[in-house]
């Protein structure tokens, strides 16, 4: 029996080729979340401490924003009052919400450039409020409107991506977003709205200019999703927002 080679059937159906996938984004473990989270604890649990046995708040009064303090020259003030809070419900809300956002957006924003989120949206809620409140005022909620706002232009700039759940998920943030201000706005209400307003405004700005912006490129394998920002964006975003609230922290001492 000799071998033969098989002809081929011109008829025959070619077979089914597989379709290219685009990969996934590589996303990062939530470390600076959880770390913030566990420093807010830590502070909180200071002030608890330092109330029980000093008779007042000693962090409190060493960091909270205070705007007579600040225009002595604590300019530190401008900033950490994010890791204060005035009681116990104000810091389990504002954990809740670090731990919702913070988790979401750090996996894909990186530890690095999720951090600087944060800070530049805490400096400016509390430059803003330091500005336009006379008020003392402490809370994280500075920098998680800024996260609030980054989820906002993370889904504007690549709606393309989110599809058909891009609308539904803005309506929910602007939603949340404008029912806090509300809140703020009740009579009675001690929430400092400067401060979340300036926090949205600067983490906004941050994000529009050095937040992911994602493109499907096409390799020799499968087609990737792939965050075109550079390094030198996210320098550069950090300071233009820390230097146009900088100048915005300006002007009291000015008119001072």
């Amino acid at each position: 029996m000799s071998d033969q080679t098989p002809q081929e059937n011109p008829s025959a159906p070619e077979a089914p080729q597989p379709t290219p996938r685009a990969a996934a984004l590589k996303l990062n473990k939530p470390t600076v979340t959880y770390i913030l989270m566990g420093l807010i604890a830590l502070f909180f649990i200071a002030q608890m401490v330092s109330t029980q046995f000093l008779g007042f708040d000693l962090p409190a009064a060493l960091l909270s924003k205070s705007r007579s303090a600040i225009l002595s020259g604590q300019l530190w003030r401008l900033i950490t009052p994010v890791l204060l809070h005035g009681s116990v419900l104000h810091v389990g809300l504002n954990m809740y919400a670090l731990w919702i956002l913070g988790r979401q957006l750090e996996s894909i924003y990186g530890h690095w450039r999720f951090l600087a989120l944060f800070l530049v949206a805490g400096f400016g809620g509390n430059v803003l409020s330091f500005v336009l409140s006379p008020y003392n005022s402490l809370g994280s909620s500075t920098g998680i409107f800024g996260l609030l706002a980054a989820e906002v232009l993370l889904i504007l700039q690549n709606k393309q991506f989110f599809g058909p759940r891009a609308g539904p998920m803005l309506n929910n943030l602007i939603f949340i977003f404008f029912l806090n201000i509300a809140i703020g706005l009740a009579p009675g209400s001690n929430i400092d709205n400067f401060g979340h307003l300036g926090g949205a405004v600067a983490g906004g700005l941050f994000a529009f200019l050095a937040g992911p912006k994602w493109e499907l490129q096409f390799g020799q394998n499968a087609p990737r999703v792939q965050d075109v920002r550079q390094k030198s964006d996210v320098w550069l975003a950090v300071l233009i927002v820390a230097l146009g609230f900088g100048l915005i922290a300006a002007i009291p001492f000015i008119q001072f």
